[in-house]
């Protein structure tokens, strides 16, 4: 009697990952009710009211094993890669219109993977480049679902990438699109996005820009004077409160690797990467990153090598234009195995946590530019920190991982300093969130320096030297509990 084939574990099974045993055993549970066919190749063991969820939480895995080489195109792609108004669009081998549950999936008849397109999570699923993105959305829409957003929109989006990332960027963005619009028949569309670059560098006479942002843009780096006004409120605080300092327990090279490595654990948590200690212990220190989240597993590491490595453990947030540079090159290493973020480029469009809207998309540039200013005017060590830390998290530059690059800008000004960095643990989330918020919104900082001068004690009260050790303490502590009505932050 032959022993049936082990399946994985999971709640969703696709055939394209299983072998043809695998494949056989999933059919016999189907047939005999175990299981139910979301669709052929699709087998989960959720009841059907879970499957749009469950197909919204696995949708990428899912779109990948369903249409292999499929690129996320047109409105999908625009919006960074999800559905909208419940369908999604890829680029494909045919046209076609496939209903999953929580969504319809729109398959165009498209040129497969082309330059500067990238796998999504290292599947058969990709993203196009800005250049691909922008050009399929110039195409004509018929039909009763629009795919193309439009050149309103594409326009907008141009002046937003202008204002962002400099006239530098257009000129390159309109060079990859040049080469790319033949490969994939877009050459009429190429014709207008090459007249829009034009009308928003000055350099198409004939170029005539529709939209209030395009007639609006001018040369120079606007700012948001409501954020350097605040800004500048905290530098004052800052100024007048002396804080205190404590040293850094990190005494050789082993405790400076276990500081690290929680250090990244723990700001990676608050983003909700969310491993338990002991996986991400063997991700980071034992080299065996989980192959089933390949992207969250590298977060971790890319937080602890620049928590680590001297050249990004010591650079302090510049100030001025130098900022700008400096900031893409931290968010390029820390975010490069993500690209659907936009690893080093600052954000084309609005971000928001609840109500609060960070700084606008064409006022990221002037805004980091006139905040670092500030930096000199406030003492070394701990009040830098904070600062620097409030104005990365206050612009939110990027479109991902600004709440990391935030905390170790942070933790750089306190290093040269000769300070205790800061860990931020997961029963603090939501008092550390808290009393930004009150800051952004309320321009109090009293909350903020306060909540960070008692995490700092904190942090600094371990023994980092063993791991095992410094991990029971802080689990003694709460350090690990997510609930802070249940339990309370001890110290050791």
């Amino acid at each position: 009697m032959h022993s049936s084939p082990k399946l994985p574990t999971e709640t969703l099974y696709l055939y394209a990952e299983l072998t043809g045993a695998q494949q056989r055993a999933v059919q016999r549970r189907v047939q005999a009710g175990e299981l139910h066919r979301i669709i052929p190749g699709v087998v989960t063991r959720a009841p059907s009211e879970n499957w749009p969820g469950l197909i919204a939480r696995e949708r990428n895995r899912v779109l990948a094993a369903l249409f292999p080489g499929a690129v996320i195109g047109y409105r999908s792609a625009f919006q960074g890669g999800v559905p909208v108004d419940d369908i999604m669009h890829l680029s494909y081998s045919y046209d076609r219109t496939v209903a999953l549950p929580g969504v319809t999936v729109v398959l165009v008849k498209a040129h497969g993977r082309a330059e500067g397109d990238q796998a999504i999570a290292g599947r058969e699923l990709y993203f196009p480049s800005n250049a691909r993105l922008l050009l399929e959305n110039l195409t004509i829409s018929r039909g009763a679902i629009r795919k193309a957003v439009g050149a309103h929109a594409v326009e907008e989006r141009l002046v937003a990438i202008c204002e962002a990332r400099g006239e530098d960027a257009l000129n390159a963005l309109r060079e990859q699109a040049r080469a790319l619009a033949p490969v994939l028949a877009l050459s009429r569309e190429f014709t207008i996005l090459e007249r829009l670059i034009g009308g928003i560098l000055g350099t198409h006479e004939h170029a005539r820009l529709a939209t209030a942002a395009g007639k609006a843009f001018a040369a120079g780096l606007p700012c948001d004077s409501g954020r350097l006004a605040l800004f500048e409120r905290l530098a004052a605080e800052l100024r007048a409160q002396p804080l205190l300092q404590p040293a850094s327990p990190v005494g050789s090279e082993r405790a400076q690797v276990n500081f690290a490595f929680l250090e990244s654990y723990f700001s990676n948590f608050i983003e909700g990467t969310e491993f338990d200690v002991r996986e991400a212990r063997d991700i980071v220190l034992r080299g065996m990153p989980l192959a089933s989240r390949p992207k969250d597993s590298h977060d971790i590491l890319g937080g602890f090598r620049q928590a680590m490595e001297a050249g990004w453990r010591n650079q302090t947030l510049a100030v001025g234009e130098a900022v700008l540079h400096q900031l893409r090159a931290r968010h390029a290493d820390l975010m490069r195995e993500r690209p659907e973020v936009s690893p080093g480029e600052f954000k084309d469009r609005e971000n928001f946590a609840g109500n609060t809207a960070f700084v606008s998309p064409r006022l990221v540039r002037g805004t980091l530019v006139e905040g670092t200013r500030l930096l000199p005017s406030v003492p070394a060590g701990s009040a830098r920190a904070l600062l620097a830390m409030f104005i990365v998290s206050e612009v939110h530059p990027f479109v991902d991982g600004n709440g990391r690059t935030a905390r170790l800008a942070m933790n750089a000004e306190l290093t040269v300093a000769g300070a205790c960095r800061v860990i931020v643990p997961t029963l603090f989330r939501e008092e550390y969130l808290d009393c930004l918020r009150v800051l952004s919104r309320n321009a109090d900082p009293k909350p903020f320096i306060a909540a960070m001068q008692r995490i700092r004690r904190w942090t600094a009260a371990f023994d980092y030297e063993e791991l095992d050790r410094a991990i029971e303490q802080m689990a003694a502590c709460n350090a690990f509990e997510k609930s802070f009505v249940q339990f309370k932050l001890l110290f050791p």
